[in-house]
């Protein structure tokens, strides 16, 4: 029942997560810091009340390696978040954050000397390939339906590429980060739960604050709970904040309930189905070429994770005992 439930979870956290994420850059394509800022002071209160209770709970790994990865972990979702305001579509978005596998792949090679299988490699191929053609068609996509001049398609092109290189660095920054946690892991245990909670928005205070002021005048919206009208962009916010927790939440219950395979399967799918949410509802553009380079992520994904032997063993234990 636990499997069952943390799967429900992570469907519905994350997918609808995604959503209202979507409809709040959809308006503001620049409010990647109000809402970066939003979910680490839920996560930050949430954690601080429960898991440290009030501050009395000392945590098991040493403060200075949770400022480390706090700080990476903040870099990766600030810059993930801002990359939605240089042109970069929200399935493009997603399809490239699921190259993490290549990421993951090329600095476990460089830092930790690792070495993989022949199908892993051939995975890793099928997702840079994937990504690729993906990146290329959103690429022709920038100024579409647009009427502009050459010199503002070439500074939108410009933007966009710029976009790139900030998700580029987030993915390589993200992989980092999870080598060094799996380093504290291995030296301290696992304490997936613990978090610091640290105030890192000061330099970011002013655009939050200026975020703030267009979120209030955003379009009222009654909420029935209240009965009074609330700016909408604040109630996609909330939405967003809860969202985001029970999506985490999901996937940390199902880390303790089931394999690593699963996991990663689950995960999979649950991109795959907010990247089909995406392209419906906000009806973003998406070619037969897009259509392939998708697939060909979500093949080199399970064939990285071995999802098929897995299936095979499932249904033929015979050919196992044979083994």
């Amino acid at each position: 029942m636990n499997t069952i439930f943390a799967i429900i979870l992570v469907f519905v956290g994350c997918c609808s997560n995604v959503v209202f994420l979507e409809l709040l850059v959809r308006d503001f394509p620049g409010s990647g810091n109000i809402v970066t800022f939003a979910q680490f002071a839920f996560i930050a209160l949430e954690g601080f009340i429960f898991e440290t209770n009030f501050g009395r709970k000392k945590p098991a790994i040493p403060i200075r390696n949770y400022v480390i990865m706090v700080t990476m972990f903040f870099t990766v979702s600030v810059i993930n978040n801002y990359a939605l305001n240089f042109n970069i579509s929200m399935p493009l978005h997603m399809i490239f954050r699921s190259g993490s596998l290549i990421a993951n792949m090329v600095l476990g090679i460089i830092i930790l000397k690792k070495r993989y299988t022949n199908t892993k490699y051939i995975s890793i191929v099928f997702v840079s390939l994937g990504i690729c053609i993906c990146t290329i068609m959103s690429a022709k996509q920038v100024n579409v339906g647009q009427e502009v001049t050459e010199e503002e398609g070439f500074y939108s092109f410009l933007r966009w590429l710029l976009g790139i290189g900030m998700l580029t660095f987030a993915l390589l920054m993200s992989a980092r980060m999870g080598i060094f946690q799996e380093t504290l892991y291995k030296q301290y245990g696992k304490h997936s739960k613990e978090a610091l909670f640290l105030q890192r928005f000061l330099l970011l205070a002013s655009d939050i604050y200026n975020h703030s002021v267009l979120f209030s005048q955003s379009a009222p919206v009654e909420v029935p709970l209240l009965g009074k009208d609330v700016p909408v962009m604040w109630v996609y916010l909330l939405m967003n904040v809860i969202t985001q927790y029970v999506c985490i939440r999901g996937v940390f219950i199902l880390t303790t309930e089931c394999a690593s395979l699963t996991v990663t399967l689950v995960v999979t799918l649950r991109k795959f189905v907010s990247l089909i949410i995406s392209i419906l509802y906000f009806r973003n553009p998406f070619t037969a070429w897009h259509w392939a380079g998708t697939a060909m992520v979500f093949l080199g994904t399970l064939l990285y994770t071995e999802v098929w032997s897995s299936i095979r063993a499932v249904l033929r234990p015979e050919e196992k005992k044979k083994e």
